[in-house]
Parts: structure tokens; C-alpha cells; sequence
């Protein structure tokens, strides 16, 4: 039996604009973990997870008719998963067998609802560790993200794969994701080993350095968000608005480059200024697009955390679930975590997950 943990993901700065090949973003991954297990079956495999069992069937309706909306299912992940790692494991030579594969996540709170840790990327990636382990098929971390990016963008169709780099490689990341029209062509002329070989224009991953002065704060506002749908919606909109969502990208590359500048200078002001900035940002794209990014409970939590010298924001697409706080270390924080409980925010005990060396 073999058995793997995968991290959780939370964006600091860069939403949004990171679903655009070359524009940057910064994503941290957190130590609330999916955990696969698998074990050689004899007959007939199984794919089992207790939390995943009581998920509702979302639909919507196009033209009149009931639609499945896959995105928000992670069997359909883990399926994607299953299919091109052992696509991959045949062109290395492996005989396919049967094999029980068992989910447990704590991505997710105890009556199932989401935190926005980015389950589905953590459980693409976990499949795929999982099986790279039951195949014995020793593939490093790229290949590891360049096969679950394909998986994932199979089932979402839309997104930046930033949380499944974080799911990856762990701690906290410099990300901007790849041309996904040339992946789309590259799959459709070369094999799976020869992509997953080969450098993919705009991809970048690189680990930070945090200065050891900051802290990390995370507040959830209690309200899960679909991802998938609201970067829908943006880019829906953005079809009326393209100039200003041109101006949006610009400067948010702009914004970010500076962020990852502050980093490896451990410029802890400068840190702090453009989290506020990217947060103004993103609030500027709402107002473009008509897209609630930043809900009322998320401005709470938000303008209370900034009342205690906090730089904050919304982390990931917004729409409800978590946003983030950067303070000083010497900050005290008990004042601002009673503020947030008695305005319904809670406090999330999670730290930054860096994998073992």
C-alpha cells in the first residue's frame, strides 16, 4: 500500500490576472493536507472518500437544457488524473492493474464545505502522486505538475494551475502559468513523455523567501466560492470591457513583479504596500466587470484587519470563502482575531507547508 499528502494552496497576490500566460502571481501552500491511499485489488479497483460521497450535483441550464456542471466534482478530477498518468505509465512501459484508491481531505470543514484551499487541484495532484508511487514511475516535480495541470484543464477548462504548482512543490511560490493554446497543439503532435519533457513557453515556478519578521493571517468568512465560475464570469465581461481589463492585467503584472521584488529584498513595507495595492486592484476589476470579488463579509474582515496595521486582501477568487493578512511579527494579534470572531470571521489555524528536503 502506498500513501501520499498533498498541501493546500492559498493566493497572495495575483488573482485573476494569473490565468493569463506570463503574468505572475504568489501562492503559499498551507498544512491542511488531502491524503491518498492506494493498494493493489484483484478483481475490480474502487474509489472511495467518506467527505465526498454527501457532495450535491450541481447543474445549470444551456438552451433549455439540464447541464452537469463537472467542475465542482472531484471524482471527475481524480478520473482525468487516473487517465493520463497511466497513458504516461504505459509509454514507460508499466502494465495497467486494478487498485483501490481511499480520499481523505481536510480541505474542507466538517459539513463538507470548502475553505477554498483548492481541493480540486490538491486531489489531481495527490491522484497523481499516488499513482506515480503504486507505478514506480519516479517522476520529479515538474512532470508531477505538468501532468495534473493536464488533468486538471481537461475537467475546468479555465484557470491557472497556480494551486496545483503550490500542491507541488510546497512553501511559498513565484507562479505565471503557461500558453495553454500551445500545450493544446503540442498534446495534439507529440507523446505524453515527449510534453512532459519539454519546457512549456511562459511556466514559471520559483520558491520565495518570506522575511522571518512576517506573519501570515487567514480569515474565512464562512460563504464557499466556485472558482471555476467566477473566472467565467470575468472573462464574460471582460469581452465589453477589454480595455480596462488590459489595464487591469498591466497593472497587476506590474503590482506582483514588484511583490516578488519586495521578497527577495525581505522589504517588508514594500510587501505590505503592494498587497494593499493588489487588493484595490482586484476591487477596481469588480467594479469593471460587475463580479463580486470581495463580499461584504470579506470587506469586514478586510477593513477590520487593516484597523490593526494589517496589509489584507482577498485570496484567490473571492466571491466568500478565505482572505489573507500580512503583519509584522511583533504585531500583536489576539485584538484583531476578537474583533474578526465577533464579526462571524474565523480565524484559521494554518501555517505555511514547506515539503521535507
Amino acid at each position: 500500500m502506498y500513501e501520499v499528502s498533498v498541501p493546500g494552496k492559498l493566493f497572495i497576490a495575483g488573482e485573476y490576472a494569473v490565468v493569463e500566460a506570463g503574468h505572475p502571481a504568489i501562492i503559499v501552500a498551507v498544512d491542511q493536507f488531502i491524503t491518498i491511499t492506494i493498494a493493489t485489488a484483484k478483481k475490480n479497483g474502487s474509489i472511495q472518500s467518506q467527505q465526498y460521497s454527501e457532495l450535491p450535483i450541481r447543474w445549470t441550464r444551456r438552451n433549455n437544457q439540464l447541464v452537469l456542471d463537472v467542475r465542482d466534482n472531484p471524482f471527475h478530477y481524480i478520473l482525468a488524473a487516473i487517465h493520463l498518468t497511466e497513458s504516461y505509465a504505459q509509454e514507460q512501459g508499466r502494465t495497467l492493474s486494478f487498485y483501490d484508491l481511499k480520499v481523505t481531505s481536510e480541505l474542507d470543514n466538517s459539513t463538507g464545505r470548502k475553505y477554498g484551499l483548492g481541493s480540486s487541484g490538491a486531489v489531481t495532484v495527490a491522484t497523481v502522486k499516488a499513482l506515480n508511487a503504486f507505478y514506480q514511475l519516479e517522476m520529479d516535480q515538474m512532470t508531477i505538475f505538468k501532468l495534473s495541470a493536464l488533468a486538471h484543464l481537461q475537467v475546468q477548462g479555465n484557470g491557472s494551475c497556480g494551486d496545483i504548482a503550490a500542491s507541488c512543490f510546497g512553501g511559498w511560490i513565484a507562479f505565471s502559468t503557461f500558453e495553454p493554446d500551445w500545450v493544446k497543439n503540442a498534446q495534439e503532435t507529440m507523446s505524453l513523455t515527449e510534453l512532459l519533457a519539454t519546457p512549456w513557453p511562459s511556466l514559471m515556478i520559483e520558491p520565495l523567501t518570506v522575511p522571518k519578521n512576517v506573519r501570515l493571517l487567514i480569515g474565512w468568512t464562512g460563504s464557499p466560492a466556485s472558482t471555476s465560475d467566477l473566472v467565467d464570469q470575468v472573462h464574460e465581461s471582460r469581452e465589453t470591457e477589454e480595455r480596462d481589463y488590459q489595464q487591469f492585467l498591466a497593472d497587476s503584472k506590474d503590482c506582483v513583479e514588484t511583490l516578488i521584488q519586495a521578497f527577495q529584498e525581505q522589504n517588508v513595507p514594500l510587501i505590505k504596500e503592494m498587497i494593499t495595492k493588489n487588493r484595490s486592484l482586484l476591487n477596481r476589476l469588480s467594479q469593471v466587470t460587475g463580479v463580486m470579488i470581495e463580499t461584504p463579509a470579506l470587506k469586514k474582515m478586510c477593513d477590520l484587519a487593516e484597523q490593526f496595521q494589517g496589509a489584507v486582501k482577498s485570496s484567490g477568487a473571492g466571491g466568500g470563502d478565505c482572505g489573507i493578512v500580512i503583519v509584522d511579527q511583533k504585531s500583536g494579534i489576539l485584538p484583531l482575531m476578537s474583533s474578526w470572531e465577533k464579526a462571524e470571521i474565523t480565524p484559521l489555524p494554518l501555517h505555511v507547508y514547506h515539503y521535507p528536503n
